[in-house]
């Protein structure tokens, strides 16, 4: 749901009524993985997608008929044989999807969602606070009922980083405070999952699932090196959701004019500028200088962090010398067997779109466990099972 939370948000301060369904879970070669959404309006137009169009037609009816009936509903697709008219996943997967409806009663407020009503902290006043708060870039989980007892699925509790919570599970006291540490442990880590408790907190007792989704701000993409690669690179970065950044000591080549899409600019040595950052590991590190005196300090530094990704360019030749230098300064063999060099899979790419379309391919990849090899004729899984890390719901890693 956090995915499409910025639509979301503006349906909301518009006093819209809707309905979002969103995979809870997957079993199987899915194509969404859980927190992905699909909502509908009262008006009928619909954002999102939680199945890549296999089932979208039958999860807009039941976001219709939600709306109707202000109740949520849990609904289970799988697989569609040779019956053309039935519903399901022609992948041969299993995906769960929660539907919820929002009612709101006015402007830029919530009504209760038709899930047993709380009050102030009403499900729908719950899920609004979460839409705003993803669509402002600040750091929540919310926490929603999949499974468990009828009167409390849809409930739902937000989660700040500090722990503090609003909204309610119901049940016990205790299944919020249970919940909230949870989520908070989920937020830290940046992760969307599922997670089974007792109904009265414990891990014994009558079970709930619980779907808590993460939104964290946006991962970094740093980009090194100010020359026409690095334009058509970050294009790439902003279309996956990093927040980019480019950096070079050369305040000529680093500026607005040359990189329009990027969010930010620095003139400053990069290895100094890095030293400046407190980067997660999510972050992407693109060295695309190819000169010695930028790279050595830069990834001296780079290659100690726990970030996603160091990628450096230049010739294989330039790799090797590049490789012993680092070798001079102290690093060790695990340290440089992180660097990706020379960056990107090979595409036999030329241009410098081409060249950025090979970079983040390998960015992918890692991120997902890919291997970067052909699907065709491949006996591979086409989605990997890694953990989904929400960027700017980004995630799952």
């Amino acid at each position: 749901m956090l995915d499409i939370a910025e639509e979301l948000n503006r349906w909301v301060e518009q006093g819209r009524a809707f309905a979002v369904a969103t995979v809870v879970a997957t079993n199987g070669s899915a194509p969404r993985q859980p927190g992905a959404a699909l909502a509908v309006d009262s008006d009928g137009t619909a954002i999102g997608s939680v199945s890549g169009g296999c089932v979208e037609g039958a999860v807009y009816e039941l976001c219709q008929e939600a709306l109707r009936t202000g109740e949520p509903v849990l609904e289970r697709f799988g697989y569609s044989d040779e019956d053309a008219f039935a519903v399901g996943l022609t992948c041969g997967g299993i995906i769960d999807i929660l539907i919820t409806p929002v009612q709101v009663s006015a402007p830029g407020t919530a009504a209760d969602s038709g899930s047993g009503g709380h009050g102030v902290d009403s499900t729908a006043t719950t899920l609004a606070a979460a839409l705003a708060a993803a669509a402002s870039g600040d750091a929540a989980a919310v926490a929603r009922i999949v499974e468990g007892p009828a009167e409390l699925v849809g409930n739902a509790l937000l989660v700040r980083p500090d722990g503090s919570h609003t909204g309610t599970l119901g049940g016990h006291p205790a299944l919020d405070r249970t919940a909230a540490e949870e989520a908070r442990a989920l937020l830290d880590a940046g992760r969307t999952t599922t997670l089974e408790i007792g109904v009265e907190g414990s891990r014994c007792g009558t079970p709930v699932v619980l779907l808590v989704e993460s939104s964290v701000p946006a991962p970094r993409m740093i980009v090194f090196g100010a020359i026409d690669f690095a334009s058509a690179l970050v294009r790439v970065g902003k279309f996956l959701n990093y927040h980019v950044t480019v950096c070079d000591a050369r305040p000529v080549f680093a500026t607005r004019t040359r990189f329009p899409d990027a969010d930010e600019i620095v003139v400053d040595w990069p290895h100094r500028y890095l030293d400046s950052q407190h980067l997660d590991s999510r972050a992407v590190l693109c060295v695309l200088t190819h000169d010695a005196k930028f790279d050595v300090p830069l990834l001296e530094r780079a290659l100690k962090l726990p970030v996603a990704y160091v990628g450096a360019m230049g010739s294989r030749r330039t790799h090797l010398d590049r490789q012993q230098r680092l070798r001079d300064v102290g690093l060790t063999e695990i340290e440089l067997n992180r660097l990706r060099s020379p960056i990107g899979l090979d595409l036999g790419a030329r241009t410098p779109e081409e060249t950025a379309l090979s970079i983040a391919a390998e960015i992918v990849a890692n991120r997902r466990g890919g291997t970067g090899a052909p699907l065709t004729g491949a006996h591979t899984p086409i989605h990997h099972d890694t953990a989904r890390p929400v960027g700017r719901i980004g995630s799952v890693a």
